[in-house]
């Protein structure tokens, strides 16, 4: 009888194994992007990631026959559940070979533990908090990942429904081509905004000039996205830590802030180029010549993802966000881009995407998180 087993990951060649596995998984995908394998396996340290002041994860390896067939990591966020009152065993880094009774295996091991701590359902594929990757594709397996996605083959699914799990939450990613995008369309009304409401666009050109308004960014994040579900605010000692893992990744010109006349921050957007191809081309290492993709990429990507926009409350529906865009368009000209990519926005958050309306956008992946009652 051939039974899977599972091994808790213990020691450091344990958590090698298990960042590396979907290298093996996804080797003959053109859609997979992998992630550099040392910042992979940072982000499970309990003494590197300050998210494990407020979370805990165990992390499993199944075999079968002595071969290495899955993964998964059983999260728990203590903040969560005992804050938010969200008794949620939380789930993500599923990976597995098409085969039900590893699938099964592991989302067994999930749930007992959750169980164990008398939490009431699982929910993923999801991360640590909201800056984590999110969600398993239903729709879309033909187009190439980002760097801060999941990709997952089609027969995901199929594992998911015959482990009883049901849609917990659906999301959508979108592009849009920049030739198509009309500046009449938000330079025109910006000027007026800015009158109106005194409002001022703040732009860098080196990183240490605007990390002194990172942590104010980091503030109107979570008071902007406090109300979707399952949110959980980060704190200082994240802020710091998310600093250091994205914004040095990231072109200083691609992150736009809009303040009002006393300086207080009303509005944000951070855009990334695109690090797909080159990420691909690493294969999950930096030396010796990884470096030297990425910042080929930073400089040269003609996509680049709307990772993050935020407006404050008492200014949403204002027009804030064609400031945002007015800022954004001869950059994006200068540099010869071509598409604007979106990453996981939740299909039902209708204010995010009734700024995107008039761009035209096309859906190209959908994904879901699965929930299953204990």
């Amino acid at each position: 009888m051939n039974t899977t087993i599972l091994k808790e990951v213990k020691t450091k060649a344990d958590l090698k194994t298990f960042v590396k596995f979907p290298f093996t998984l996804y080797k003959d995908s053109k859609y997979w992007v992998p992630p550099i394998i040392k910042q992979e396996m940072k982000s499970f340290d309990t003494k590197e990631n300050p998210v494990f002041l407020d979370a805990e994860a165990t992390l499993f390896l199944a075999y079968k026959n002595n071969k290495l067939v899955g993964r998964i990591a059983a999260i728990i966020n203590w903040k969560e559940v005992k804050d938010l009152n969200q008794k949620k065993m939380r789930f993500g880094w599923f990976d597995f070979i098409d085969d039900l009774e590893v699938s099964q295996t592991l989302l067994n091991k999930v749930e007992e533990i959750g169980r164990e701590n008398n939490l009431e359902y699982t929910e993923g594929p999801v991360g640590f908090s909201n800056l984590d990757k999110v969600g398993v594709i239903s729709e879309g397996f033909d187009t190439i990942s980002s760097m801060i996605t999941w990709y997952n083959y089609p027969y995901y699914i199929k594992h998911y429904e015959a482990a009883k799990y049901s849609t917990e939450k659906k999301y959508i990613e979108s592009v849009f081509s920049f030739n198509d995008v009309d500046p009449n369309q938000f330079t025109k009304i910006q000027s007026l905004i800015k009158r109106r409401y005194k409002l001022e666009a703040l732009n860098f050109t080196k990183t240490e000039d605007l990390m002194p308004l990172v942590d104010k960014m980091f503030d109107l994040f979570n008071e902007t996205y406090a109300k979707l579900s399952s949110f959980v605010a980060i704190n200082d000692v994240q802020k710091d830590y998310f600093k250091k893992k994205f914004i040095n990744f990231i072109n200083p010109e691609y992150i736009k802030f809009v303040v009002d006349d006393n300086k207080n921050l009303v509005g944000f957007s951070i855009v990334m180029p695109s690090f797909s191809e080159a990420l691909q081309k690493t294969n999950g290492k930096l030396f010796p010549f990884g470096f030297r993709h990425l910042l080929s990429a930073k400089k040269h990507s003609k996509d680049v993802i709307f990772y993050l926009i935020g407006i404050r409350e008492d200014f949403q529906g204002k027009g804030v966000h064609s400031i945002l865009f007015s800022e954004y368009y001869p950059i994006f000209k200068a540099r010869g881009v071509e598409y604007c990519h979106r990453t996981p926005e939740l299909e039902d958050n209708k204010a995010i995407q009734n700024i995107w309306k008039n761009f035209n956008p096309k859906i190209i992946k959908r994904r879901r998180t699965y929930k299953k009652v204990l």
